[in-house]
């Protein structure tokens, strides 16, 4: 995938120059800390889980150069993906914090003119936004696995013909799917991609149809790092980080 290779050779140098300090595999998200002060957030992907091994062997990346983690991020074992792409958020940590925050979503609505009539494709279920599309009355289409929603054949016909706006979840980058979806996008789709893995950084996407990029960055290493051990998910997580954006232009 060259989202993959891309991501890891953007972090390389990086990566060899610093060290993963700490690791937290968590139930709902994945966060690592690095020896120079950054820390980063992934979802963590279990894909289906039938042992107590979530993990091909035991590799204990803590006090190792960040390096050895980071070349999983072209495993074939989602949660080593996980790790890696928390890692990678971790290793951009300092340039994260810079970008603007849009925490009620609006800069995102109204430079993808969101409102009432808009055709909109999301992959990825995301409540706060469905309930704020329904009151809108954005027409709107969805696609989830892990929720059993909606058709994938009829769904890529969609952003071929018909959706302005595709919301994209991070995720996606996890389960290797970010580029089978957007090689359906139409000649006049923007995309949107977001939720908290989402790896903020320009140079990863320029291969892709990706028009802003809208993650979360922990401002609190300690509480989102508790939060992380007790299984919570992306409503907590953001009481603790910023909700910000990269405008990476049409």
């Amino acid at each position: 995938m060259e989202l993959n290779n891309r991501l890891y050779n953007l972090f390389l140098d990086q990566a060899k120059r610093t060290g993963v300090e700490l690791l937290s595999l968590g139930l709902g998200y994945t966060a690592v800390t690095t020896h120079d002060g950054g820390i980063g957030l992934s979802y963590t992907y279990f894909g289906d889980k039938k042992s107590c091994m979530v993990l091909n062997r035991h590799i204990d990346y803590e006090g190792k150069s960040a390096d050895l983690l980071l070349e999983k991020i072209e495993s074939d074992n989602t949660v080593e993906r996980s790790m890696a792409l928390a890692l990678i958020n971790a290793l951009n940590h300092g340039n994260a914090l810079n970008l603007p925050e849009d925490n009620d979503n609006q800069i995102m609505f109204d430079k993808f003119d969101i409102g009432k009539g808009t055709r909109m494709a999301m992959v990825g279920f995301f409540p706060p936004l469905v309930g704020a599309f329904e009151k809108m009355k954005v027409a709107l289409e969805v696609l989830d696995d892990s929720r059993v929603m909606g058709d994938k054949k009829r769904f890529y016909s969609k952003l071929k013909e018909w959706a302005q706006v595709l919301l994209l979840t991070s995720t996606s980058v996890l389960n290797n799917s970010t580029e089978e979806i957007l090689a359906n996008a139409g000649p006049g789709l923007k995309t949107v991609m977001l939720g908290p893995s989402t790896p903020l950084v320009a140079a990863a996407f320029g291969h892709l149809p990706v028009h802003m990029l809208a993650g979360t960055v922990p401002v609190d290493q300690k509480k989102t790092l508790k939060a992380i051990r007790h299984g919570m998910g992306t409503p907590v997580l953001h009481r603790f980080s910023r909700k910000v954006f990269l405008d990476i232009g049409f």
